[in-house]
């Protein structure tokens, strides 16, 4: 071995203990994970999470872009009809079933980035590790996000036309006709018109 050689050597020996003797003095970086929290990054893709918009209605219009774009295939959809009585969604259609098969899913979040309504994300759960491998389907109830549809009622018309609409009911056929001036051609005193018993009086729509 030449000089040259053995200088290589003690360089690439140099830099490799340089990094052991730095983390040496520094206080270590311990999870006390499940007597602690476990901390996240932001970006942390977990599972996965459905959510609702500002009306508490699911985001999810069943639209299968999320199951299309999955390249492991653990999405499963079934869609159905929202109806005016029980509205689930606020489009056509809703997810009546939403399941994620977490045995073989790969976390790439093709789904989230896919989805039009941004209905699905990737949340913080990581707890996936179940003695049984059918408990890693998860089901819609359990990915959902808590919250439930509000309770519409039906717009009312504004106070001054309802009170509009109850004076003109009230004040009989004099309230209600029109004025007619007198020896136009709708008057009913008018040269060659027809007697005043003929014409009906005009009602004005309220």
């Amino acid at each position: 071995m030449n000089i040259g050689e053995m200088g290589k050597t003690a360089a690439a020996l140099a830099r490799g203990f340089g990094v052991t003797l730095r983390t040496m003095f520094r206080k270590p970086t311990t999870e006390l994970f499940p007597d602690g929290p476990v901390k996240f990054e932001a970006r942390y893709r977990g599972i996965h999470v459905l959510h609702r918009d500002e009306n508490g209605l699911e985001k999810c219009v069943a639209c299968f872009l999320c199951a299309a774009a999955c390249p492991a295939n653990c999405i499963y959809i079934e869609a159905a009809e929202n109806a005016a009585e029980n509205r689930i969604s606020a489009g056509d259609r809703y997810a009546k079933a939403y399941n994620i098969d977490y045995s073989r899913c790969i976390f790439c979040g093709y789904c989230v980035e896919s989805c039009p309504t941004d209905a699905i994300t990737h949340g913080h759960g990581f707890e996936l590790a179940p003695y049984n491998i059918n408990a890693l389907i998860y089901r819609k109830e359990q990915m959902l996000e808590a919250g439930a549809p509000k309770q519409f009622r039906p717009l009312q018309p504004p106070k001054s036309i309802g009170t509009r609409q109850a004076g003109g009911a009230g004040a009989g056929n004099t309230s209600s006709s029109r004025a007619v001036p007198k020896g136009t051609p709708e008057s009913p005193t008018a040269a060659g018109s027809p007697s005043a018993s003929a014409v009906p009086s005009p009602t004005r729509l309220s």
